[in-house]
Order: C-alpha cells, then structure tokens, then sequence
C-alpha cells in the first residue's frame, strides 16, 4: 500500500512539471520564480533515489518495481528543465533591462 501511495505522489508532482516547464518557456521571464525551491526539490528528488539504490528490499525487487525509480528520474529531468529555462530566463530579463 506505501509503494502505491508513492507512486501516486510522485504521479501527481509529474503531472504537475511539463506544465510548469512549458509555461517557463513561453514566459521568457525568471520573474515569479525561485531558485531555492527549484533546486530544494531538484535535489529532493535526488535524496528519493539514491534512497530507492541504498534500499535493499527495494533492489531485491527491483524487477517488479523498476516504474518508481522511473518516474522519480521522470521527474528529476523536468526539474532540471525548468532549472535551465530558469537560467535563460534570468539571461533573457537581465537583456531586456538593458
């Protein structure tokens, strides 16, 4: 049941990141973001899984449970998207100031 519950968390915060990435790309703009929480919960999901590598149970099993590790590095790769968009973003407001 915990793996499940799981699964549907990280589902849910998936879900939620290609929206977040697309409307960075369209915004063109850093305004309205922080780079803490960016990289707080890039590196959350970091924590999540080497903990998934350090769990033996978890490794034991791991041919029937592969799909959490996947979404957890799904999701690692579109925080670190919008970590990049937030970088140009910032180079794209700093060149519009001038």
């Amino acid at each position: 049941m915990s793996e499940l519950l799981e699964i549907v968390m990280i589902l849910s915060f998936g879900a939620s990141w290609p929206m977040n990435v697309i409307k960075s790309y369209k915004a063109r703009t850093a305004k309205g973001k922080s780079l803490g929480f960016l990289c707080l919960i890039f590196f959350g999901y970091i924590a999540g899984i080497i903990s998934k590598f350090v769990n033996e149970a978890y490794m034991a099993s791991f041919a029937d449970k592969w799909y959490v590790l996947f979404f957890y590095f799904l999701n690692l790769i579109m925080v670190g998207a919008d970590l990049i968009l937030y970088f140009r973003n910032k180079k794209l407001d700093k060149k519009n100031e001038e």
